[in-house]
């Protein structure tokens, strides 16, 4: 008996929840707001991009031999600018030397096989075990080599080292080498601006730390692909760095000229934001009842901001006061129209 009461009541409460929410939309829908309007144009504006994005090396490399054994030397310390093919580290060279010394006397057995061949004394099968021999060793010495004397491959500055002299290396990179006279930095930009970004193109970099100096970039790579959560796209700056006043790590922010081009510019305001989402929307005027648009953002000029919508038009009358006190449906009042 309790829970039938209990169930009967909770049903009361739910129909009269029901009810109230139905009620407080159709007094919305009654009720006249009192809004002032803008004719909404189109005009011509200088099409520029402005992206927040960390400056990396272009190239950054950890030394890491394939060899695992004790660390006889490096040649560099934190912070040495070195050379294409400059030495960095030499690894224990026992190895290294009986392959080589193997090799040798590989080399000269090879030349009596050859002799021995010439003249029948020796198989086809034994002379060619021998050479197989001699290639395979050959290999191996080239790989010892280049992991026990290890080289730069390019030219750089050293970012990081993890070793001293006579450690046992287990893994971890002796060193990190970065490419810093050339940096690089990704910026990730609206999709709707997709076709009109191209290789090649010229971008400005500016930092704080030297205000009112500008960088020259040049867009090297554009993304072939939108990000479906953030709907951008991104594209990779390759950015000249001889002066060396820009590095790795550094806050720097981009601007990127795409030209003159049409628009409709609203005032900041005007544009509504959707509760629990990203979503942005505006409310024209349709016919002394406000309907509500959704729209993309733009590029922002002060106090306006360019708005993209595919149902918006020139002459539609946007609410630009009275806005926030709006639903979809909502009946007008027209005080000022601008």
């Amino acid at each position: 008996m309790k829970s039938r009461i209990l169930s009967l009541l909770l049903l009361a409460a739910f129909v009269t929840a029901a009810c109230g929410g139905k009620q407080m939309q159709q007094q919305a829908e009654q009720r006249v707001e009192l809004v002032e309007t803008t004719a909404l144009a189109t005009s011509d504006i200088s099409r520029e991009l402005e992206f927040s994005t960390t400056l990396e090396g272009w190239q950054t490399l950890n030394v890491a031999p394939s060899l695992t054994g004790k660390i006889e030397h490096i040649y560099v310390e934190v912070g040495t600018s070195v050379d294409a093919g400059s030495m960095l580290v030499r690894m224990d060279q026992n190895q290294y030397t009986t392959t080589k010394l193997t090799y040798a006397n590989l080399g000269v057995e090879l030349q009596r096989m050859e002799s021995l061949r010439e003249s029948g004394a020796v198989s086809q099968q034994a002379y060619d075990q021998t050479k197989l021999n001699y290639e395979q060793t050959k290999e191996s010495l080239a790989f010892l080599e280049k992991n026990t004397y290890v080289r730069a491959p390019f030219a750089g500055v050293i970012s990081a080292k993890n070793y001293e002299d006579g450690e046992l290396y287990s893994g971890q990179p002796i060193l990190v080498l970065t490419q810093i006279y050339t940096l690089k930095a990704l910026i990730a930009i609206p999709e709707n601006y997709y076709p009109l970004v191209k290789k090649g193109m010229q971008v400005n970099l500016s930092s704080e730390i030297y205000p009112g100096e500008t960088f020259p970039a040049t867009v090297e790579v554009v993304y072939p692909t939108v990000d479906p959560a953030s709907h951008t796209f991104q594209a990779k700056l390759r950015i000249p760095n001889s002066g060396l006043k820009l590095r790795p790590g550094m806050y720097v922010k981009t601007r990127m000229s795409l030209g003159m081009a049409r628009a409709m510019v609203v005032p900041y305001q005007a544009v509504l934001k959707l509760t629990g989402s990203n979503d942005r929307y505006v409310f024209v005027d349709d016919g002394g009842v406000a309907r509500r648009v959704f729209v993309k953002l733009g590029q922002r000029f002060d106090e306006n901001i360019e708005i993209i919508s595919d149902e918006l038009q020139e002459g539609d009358r946007l609410v630009t006061v009275g806005q926030a006190k709006l639903v979809d449906g909502s009946k007008l009042n027209v005080t000022k129209e601008n």
